[in-house]
């Protein structure tokens, strides 16, 4: 497994370039192109400031106003996330012809499908920073400095997700379709509609066994100044266990290799 892990540095050329063209594909033949990397998350972020700021106003406690700038620091992460695992969960099936040839690195497929969409997730940022200088809500330069550690854990949880998944989807196929449901299930037990203190108690011990509560908390600290903050001991400890998801989900991969060019 380890001998296979560290010869993916040998295909990051391969890498950027199937994530250039995963994100060309995209927008082809659409006349804004790549501006509709701007242009979506700008909509969502406006629709949602429209509906809680004139439509229902006062719905929400004070520190988590504006209640639209505070949801879009959480379902850009989350948008990353769901994506990602919802493309990986077919990404072996659909390039079937590609993993039948001998040389090529089929885990690269999962890979590329996080990548492009964490490509996404940082055009969505300049969109967030300007609303944070528009609402005047200044970032704190010591806690952007976790902002970096943040993604990066992330960036390992849903890569070792993506992994397992891949793998599995090629065997039993109702992965597919169960996993749409179980990520509306994950999307509304992650505090990114409301904060954690509007959580019951009775409920939070719940909600910290979900790791993308963690992610969305840290998220919520270092870009919208709210939640309980030092938060970093939890970000720490999920580190950790996203490093133990990644090995456990590349090794499952790496087992099941052989298997995909028969099944796909």
């Amino acid at each position: 497994m380890f001998r296979n892990l560290t010869t993916l540095f040998r295909y990051r050329g391969l890498i950027q370039t199937l994530v250039a063209r995963d994100l060309k594909a995209r927008y082809r033949g659409s006349v804004l192109g790549f501006f509709w990397s701007f242009f979506n998350p700008l909509l969502l972020l406006l629709v949602y400031s429209f509906v809680f700021t004139v439509i229902m106003p006062g719905m929400h406690p004070e520190e988590i106003r504006p209640y639209g700038l505070f949801f879009f620091c959480g379902i850009l992460p989350w948008t990353w996330f769901s994506s990602s695992l919802s493309e990986s969960a077919n990404v072996l099936i659909s390039g079937g012809n590609l993993i039948k040839k001998v040389l090529f690195p089929a885990e690269v497929l999962p890979i590329v499908a996080v990548l492009a969409n964490m490509a996404h997730f940082f055009l969505g940022l300049p969109i967030l920073a300007a609303f944070l200088i528009y609402y005047r809500r200044p970032l704190d330069p010591v806690e952007l400095l976790w902002f970096p550690v943040i993604v990066v854990v992330q960036l390992l949880l849903t890569t070792g997700l993506a992994l397992l998944l891949s793998a599995l989807t090629v065997h039993f196929r109702d992965i597919k379709d169960l996993l749409g449901n179980l990520l509306t299930l994950w999307f509304f037990s992650t505090p990114i509609i409301y904060s954690m203190q509007m959580a019951p108690e009775n409920y939070r011990w719940v909600l910290n066994l979900n790791p993308m509560t963690h992610l969305a908390i840290s998220y919520q600290e270092v870009l919208f100044h709210v939640g309980p903050h030092g938060h970093w001991k939890w970000l720490i400890a999920l580190g950790v266990l996203s490093v133990l998801v990644f090995f456990a989900g590349y090794f499952v991969f790496d087992r099941l290799r052989d298997s995909f060019a028969e099944e796909v």
